[in-house]
């Protein structure tokens, strides 16, 4: 199968996958408990302007017409427009969303630069100390409710040491503290993965022939293990993409971090349904657009993957 039509058929699968979402989403936020015109009007309006706002948003509506206005706009290119800042969706989402980038990036890169170094020593040493040390450490990193490790980071590092800022993103010190505790969320999977299939490498023909013939280790380690070894860690990495971007929702919360996952937990209090909406719905994007992106790596790396 040539690699167009490979990546044409990824996208088809990804369609109904993406409209599933928009229609789970769109039920969801609408089930959530207050009354977006209430909210706009306040709490002494006359039912009667209420009912004029709900009319205006049309919220009185039913609610298969009120998804089709949704996906009809959606078409347009129209994302709607914020219930609480009255400006168009997608200009606050742009405005937040380099935030966002960087901390994802600056997590993701302090979970590999440690999680793949550690794997790989934990699978060449598998009966150690320090192998048993690193399963040990990564299952705890694994398990720790993200949350809990900021606030004791707060605690630890702004509070009692005063080393670093606990909020804001004024400066690339502000940075440090989410971007380390949204690591810690990767951090142990990624090792547990590494281990694991670095350790089934190393027990396949083709690693023990390359032995035997007297390469050295550091050869075989690059050319014939990390090679091989890297498809089911660049999965791993694609499904994180939906940790990590649930995770940044709960940091950038806990750390005041001005990313599109802060502007999300308002959006939801102030049930502003086009923001709330529009964020999510970029966010399913952005995992939907990465595992396929990941499709295709693997079909770069390993061909035999376009025929099945």
């Amino acid at each position: 199968m040539s690699m167009i039509r490979y990546i044409l058929i990824r996208i088809m699968y990804a369609i109904p996958t993406l409209i599933g979402a928009m229609i789970v989403m769109f039920i969801l936020i609408r089930m959530l408990p207050g009354d977006p015109a209430r909210l706009i009007a306040g709490p002494e309006a006359l039912e009667q302007d209420v009912e004029r706002i709900r009319e205006q948003l049309g919220l009185n509506k039913p609610l298969y017409i009120q998804f089709i206005d949704y996906m009809s706009s959606i078409l347009r290119g129209d994302f709607g427009v914020s219930l609480k800042y009255g400006t168009p969706v997608i200009k606050e989402i742009m405005a937040r969303l380099p935030y966002t980038i960087v901390l994802a990036i600056a997590a993701e890169a302090i979970a590999v630069s440690i999680s793949l170094p550690l794997g790989v020593l934990s699978a060449l040493n598998p009966r150690s100390r320090l192998s048993y040390m690193i399963s040990t450490l990564s299952l705890v990193g694994a398990s720790v409710p993200i949350f809990w490790i900021g606030l004791i980071f707060i605690y630890i590092f702004a509070v009692n040491f005063r080393l670093l800022p606990s909020s804001g993103a004024d400066s690339p010190r502000h940075l440090i503290l989410p971007a380390v505790t949204l690591a810690l969320l990767l951090i142990g999977n990624l090792t547990r993965i590494t281990r694991a299939s670095v350790l089934d490498v190393l027990g396949s023909n083709h690693v023990i022939t390359a032995v035997s013939k007297g390469l050295a280790p550091g050869i075989v380690l690059i050319r014939h293990v990390l090679r091989n070894a890297f498809i089911p860690i660049i999965t791993i990495m694609g499904i994180q993409t939906g940790a990590l971007l649930g995770g940044a929702v709960v940091t950038e919360t806990v750390f005041a971090w001005p990313g599109i996952g802060s502007l999300l937990v308002d959006s939801l209090f102030y049930r502003d349904y086009p923001l709330a909406q529009g964020i999510i719905l970029f966010i399913v994007f952005v995992f939907i657009t990465i595992n396929i992106l990941i499709d295709i790596l693997y079909a770069y790396i390993d061909p035999r993957i376009r025929d099945v």
